[in-house]
């Protein structure tokens, strides 16, 4: 009788891991798994396509198995990268994070290099999942037009009407998208692996491909037009930054259980259905996954196509919402409205302005490109930049923080940065064919993570010069002997051993200080979360004085209100009814003397506008605030 609630447990949490992988085949694999509706038609088909003999076709789908599936997703990604999580997060800048946990007191020249590659990698992320709900939703549409051409004039309109609705629909969580999206993506794969095997049965001289050593010939023995070929052939994998991303939604295990039970062996099947029909009808290169369905599965099969590749751009909306989290907590991005989705999991949620954006961005990628073949010449510039920068952030984690010896780590690390860098080298020539747009869009979200990042720096040590020692301040108090008044007071502060603006104009204007005073400082550590015994720090600094110091990892939400009514954390009991809380608030001027460019001041200046205020941010009640302004010159 002692074992059935532990077997009921065992039940359960199994049952909720079987919920949470579907959840990830609809978020994480929406990208990858929709790859075979045009990965193999541009190999063959596209603007650098190549003759779809024998050879050649081995010779991709050997690359596609051996270099795409099995090194690049399982090994690389699914294996190795997702055990370098920041407690539970993923995304290159969680990544940069764990590697500079180790290098804090490293202010200059290399010892920044994993913050300039990790905000590198996220500012490209954003411009891929720019592109990925464009391409998505235009591959979907225009998927209509191959049973029947009553769409074609439609397919803008509808594009455009059906990514509203996507986007209208993030707020209510990718939890809840997940659970959504999962059944159908796990009917996408039964249905691709289906044709992929009906094909195979019909031409299994196809299997031939299993062995890697037509990949590596078709590699050696190819002229510059089959080395071009690897753009396409990189289609194949271009959500996978992405699935590190949302490792925070729901976890690594869910994620593998989603790609080694489901998606892989469903892509294996398809690509090797595809190479299949090639070796028998060469002619059926200008859109092979459609002709591998029966003419009476095509239209089901092209609806279902729809909806999938509609999908697909949830995998890179909800990185998005993810990276831009840390962005906020680790310093690198203003304050925004960040809501929760879900009372369960912590890394479900749903940022309304990167919402909005994201929309902006991939309506006017429509709009200008107005098909998917356009934009396919785009897709992939910005994410083979990423993988490498995150195989050199991983280098750094396995020597640094795993302690591997170079021995080891170079034999692992080298070869991945290779297969990066052939990818890399084939995409580079899609900039003049489209590329630009993503690495547009990343270099202008890295002036804004730089210029941010940069302008807080500058503003803490202008307030530093400002601003005198606290131990100054208590000597100060004690002659002057200020009236106390009833009550408590709470200065909002980023360098506790300073005394805040707001404290030394509030006794100045005011002439009074309340009979407890807390100096309260809100520290994001560079890891995901922190352990409730290391949530609070409290020191007595004398005359009724406390110096607070409340820890949050960059994955969390800060609850000040709930921290401070807990009496027993705090040492003592505050009567929240009877606390006013003391903000800052900051003009800043662009003076011409922070030693950025004008035009990055401006840009500061703007955004610091535009931030969300601190009191919303960290759920403060705004009856019970005071922002005492001041202004201050770059």
């Amino acid at each position: 009788m002692s074992n059935q609630p532990n077997e009921k447990s065992s039940s359960e949490n199994k049952k909720a891991l079987r919920l949470l992988a579907l959840g990830a085949l609809g978020v994480v694999y929406g990208d990858i798994g929709t790859s075979p509706l045009y990965a193999v038609r541009e190999c063959f088909h596209g603007p650098h396509r190549i003759d779809p003999n024998a050879e050649n076709i081995l010779g991709v789908l050997s690359l596609i198995i051996w270099c795409c599936l099995v090194t690049v997703v399982s090994v690389k990604y699914l294996l190795f990268v997702l055990e370098a999580d920041n407690r539970g997060e993923g995304g290159v800048l969680a990544l940069m994070a764990l590697v500079q946990r180790k290098r804090r007191s490293v202010r200059s020249g290399l010892g920044r290099l994993p913050i300039f590659l990790g905000i590198f990698g996220a500012s490209l992320l954003y411009g891929d999942g720019i592109i990925t709900p464009a391409i998505s939703v235009l591959s979907a549409v225009e998927g209509l037009t191959v049973a029947t051409n009553i769409f074609e004039p439609f397919v803008v309109p509808i594009s455009l009407i059906i990514l509203l609705l996507l986007f209208l629909f993030q707020r209510q969580g990718t939890g809840r998208i997940g659970f959504t999206f999962g059944p159908i993506v796990l009917a996408w794969f039964a249905v691709m692996g289906l044709l992929g095997l009906y094909a195979i049965v019909k031409h299994p001289a196809v299997l031939a491909a299993l062995n890697p050593l037509y990949a590596l010939s078709f590699l050696f023995s190819a002229d510059s037009q089959a080395f071009m070929v690897l753009g396409a052939v990189f289609l194949v994998v271009t959500g996978t930054e992405a699935l590190y991303a949302d490792m925070g939604h729901f976890g690594k295990q869910p994620i593998r259980i989603g790609w080694f039970y489901a998606a892989l062996p469903a892509l294996l099947l398809n690509y090797l259905g595809q190479g299949a029909l090639l070796l028998a009808h060469p002619e059926a290169a200008i859109n092979p996954f459609f002709h591998l369905a029966p003419q009476w599965a095509l239209y089901p099969v092209v609806l279902l196509a729809t909806a999938a590749t509609v999908i697909a751009s949830q995998a890179l909306i909800s990185g998005a919402f993810s990276l831009t989290r840390q962005a906020v907590q680790l310093g690198y991005l203003p304050r925004m409205k960040i809501m929760h989705t879900s009372s369960r999991k912590i890394g479900q949620i749903y940022i309304p302005s990167v919402n909005f954006m994201l929309l902006l961005g991939t309506v006017s990628l429509v709009l200008a490109f107005r098909s998917s073949s356009g934009l396919a010449a785009a897709y992939g510039v910005a994410v083979s930049t990423t993988m490498i920068l995150t195989t050199v952030l991983m280098y750094f984690v396995v020597r640094e923080r795993w302690k591997w010896k170079l021995r080891i780590a170079l034999p692992v690390i080298l070869p991945l940065v290779c297969i990066d860098l052939m990818f890399f080298s084939a995409n580079v020539s899609k900039l003049l064919f489209g590329g630009w747009v993503s690495l547009l869009l990343g270099f202008a979200i890295v002036a804004v993570m730089l210029t941010w990042w940069r302008g807080r720096q500058i503003l803490g040590e202008r307030v530093q010069t400002l601003t005198p020692p606290f131990a100054r301040f208590i000597e100060e108090m004690q002659d002057r002997k200020p009236i106390r008044v009833p009550g408590t007071a709470i200065f909002m502060t980023r360098n506790i051993d300073l005394t805040p603006p707001a404290l030394i104009h509030n006794l100045k204007h005011n002439k009074v200080l309340h009979e407890r005073v807390l100096l309260l400082m809100v520290s994001i550590d560079e890891q995901a979360h922190v352990s409730e015994d290391e949530r609070i720090s409290v020191s007595e600094l004398g005359q009724g004085i406390h110096r607070v110091v409340f820890h949050y990892g960059f994955m969390e939400s800060p609850n000040i209100p709930g921290l401070l009514g807990d009496p027993e954390r705090m040492g003592f009991e505050i009567d929240l009814s009877d606390t006013t809380f003391f903000f800052g608030r900051e003009s800043v001027v662009a003076a011409g003397s922070s030693g950025m460019m004008r035009w990055r001041e401006d840009l500061f200046r703007m955004l610091s506008q535009n931030a969300q205020r601190a009191m919303v941010f960290y759920g403060i009640p705004s009856a019970q605030v005071v922002e005492i302004g001041f202004q201050i010159e770059l």
